[in-house]
């Protein structure tokens, strides 16, 4: 089952909580309302809420451990976030547009929940440090999350491959036609991409893995916090090392953006195919009505309208990973309010590759085959050129010398419009006398599938051992996340 993730509503919300006062006792000025809304994040980093409560909840626990509040104070804070907590899982929670971020809307309720000990629960934390672990938490869980979605989506592919094991189509390169290969090995193609995108975002993930918390603003606290008693009850290794990395540095969001952006090449990859094949001109697949659109103008067209809108959004998640290298590049030590615009894309980014994730494994899932019409390409006899070469390599003839007799053998073909199997054993010899046969002899299409049993290759018996691999890799995924999960919920609460 999918862990939820709240995900922002990207409109403007008002204005901060400052209207008409000014920040604490140095400024004497309230801040301008332009000022107020220009800066204003709740609208978007309301996506950080549950993560901001937890996040609050060990912190609390570790100041009435530390003695910096006494037990009841601390038991009065967990209490009340608890009750905040409740009502932002039952989406309920009344955000407020002005009180500026999630930060302030969070302590906020809280004041009105548990009363003036709400004042405590800032003690010894800054909204840099409390933003920087909410961000981890937040990348944690959505690493968590799109790793599911791959993995839903290889598992349909495996499905695909198995009940098309025997299905044969031509492989392309160039958009050309290459050679025959199993639709259970093109599926498999992309279960090893995506594979591959899903040990990204681990990777990533292990560097989530130092709790900024008790970093301050930038250079720590004179107070005697527990840095180990909150990252330990966060599910984190330990503490971050450096207070001035802890605060300043977005490369665990750049990382994830930068393993979102490849994968989004992959699927755009698999949905332009997807566009292609149910063209007219392939007609190899037929996507299904609940995955397709009809035209507003022409009665008769089924229009691929998703695997074309994954297709678009990629270069949206390619852009979101530019805004933010873009914002980071010119950063000092240590933190910076430009820090404000690493949500947006952040955010977007999750929710579109999510998205994209689910509604491609439903089209894969979906689709008809048209069996038939690929197994006709596939039988283009100029397909099995490269094994005619490889024949004259067996009788042994240097390969460059096969290609070129082969290459003549093609021309001539195309010349004089004949088939490749039409030719008999003394036309090939014309072309080279080491041609054991004639082409009808020597061609077969499922040979020379069967013929392809290396590591990797397309023969029937090794896609069978690739499908069992994935299914079984496919499992331990799930395991893997399986335990996350109850790591996440033990230390949540």
């Amino acid at each position: 089952m999918r862990k939820p993730l709240i995900f922002p509503t990207f409109r403007r919300m008002g204005e901060s909580h400052n209207r008409g006062k000014a920040w604490g006792g140095r400024f004497r000025q309230a801040t301008d309302p332009a000022v107020e809304r220009f800066s204003a994040s709740i609208h978007f980093d309301r996506a950080l809420a549950r993560h901001d409560v937890r996040g609050s909840i060990a912190h609390a626990r570790m100041l009435g451990r530390a003695g910096l509040i006494s037990a009841d104070d601390a038991e009065a804070l967990v209490a009340g976030l608890r009750l905040v907590l409740e009502e932002i899982q039952a989406d309920r929670f009344p955000f407020d547009p002005a009180a500026e971020d999630i930060h302030m809307n969070v302590e906020a309720r809280l004041h009105e929940l548990a009363g003036p000990v709400a004042g405590r629960l800032h003690t010894g934390r800054s909204r840099n440090d409390q933003v920087a672990t909410d961000l981890l938490l937040f990348l944690r869980d959505a690493a968590g999350a799109v790793r599911r979605g791959i993995g839903e989506l290889r598992g349909v592919l495996v499905e695909q491959g198995r009940e098309h094991l025997d299905t044969i189509l031509p492989g392309y390169t160039h958009l050309q036609r290459a050679q025959p290969v199993r639709l259970a090995h093109h599926w498999l193609a992309y279960v090893e991409m995506l594979g591959r995108d899903a040990t990204r975002f681990a990777d990533a993930a292990a560097r989530f893995s130092l709790a900024p918390l008790g970093s301050g603003a930038l250079a720590g606290s004179t107070l005697p916090l527990d840095r180990e008693d909150t990252a330990a009850a966060l599910g984190f290794e330990g503490p971050s090392r450096n207070s001035l990395d802890s605060v300043a540095s977005r490369d665990a969001a750049l990382e994830f953006l930068a393993a979102a952006a490849i994968c989004m090449v992959n699927l755009s990859r698999l949905a332009e195919e997807l566009v292609l094949w149910s063209s007219s001109e392939f007609g190899f697949v037929e996507l299904s009505d609940a995955y397709s659109t009809g035209s507003s103008l022409m009665p008769q067209k089924k229009n691929p309208d998703v695997p074309e809108l994954v297709r678009g959004k990629t270069g949206r998640v390619v852009g979101d990973l530019m805004a933010l290298l873009v914002t980071m590049k010119g950063l000092p030590l240590a933190y910076n309010r430009d820090l404000q615009e690493d949500k947006e894309p952040l955010f977007d980014a999750v929710h579109t590759l999510r998205d994209c994730l689910e509604v491609l494994a439903g089209a894969v899932a979906t689709l008809r085959v048209d069996v038939a019409r690929m197994r006709a390409a596939a039988e283009d006899p100029m397909l099995l050129a490269t094994d005619l070469a490889e024949i004259l390599v067996r009788e042994g003839v240097p390969f460059r010398e096969a290609h070129e007799a082969v290459g003549r053998v093609v021309g001539h073909c195309v010349e004089k419009d004949l088939d490749l199997r039409s030719l008999s054993g003394e036309d090939l010899k014309a072309f080279h006398a080491a041609f054991p046969g004639s082409a009808a002899e020597l061609l077969d299409l499922e040979r020379s599938i069967e013929a392809r049993s290396l590591t990797g290759g397309t023969a029937r018996a090794t896609v069978e051992t690739a499908l069992a691999r994935a299914e079984e890799a496919l499992g331990a995924e799930s395991a893997v996340l399986d335990a996350l999960d109850a790591r996440d919920e033990e230390t949540g609460r």
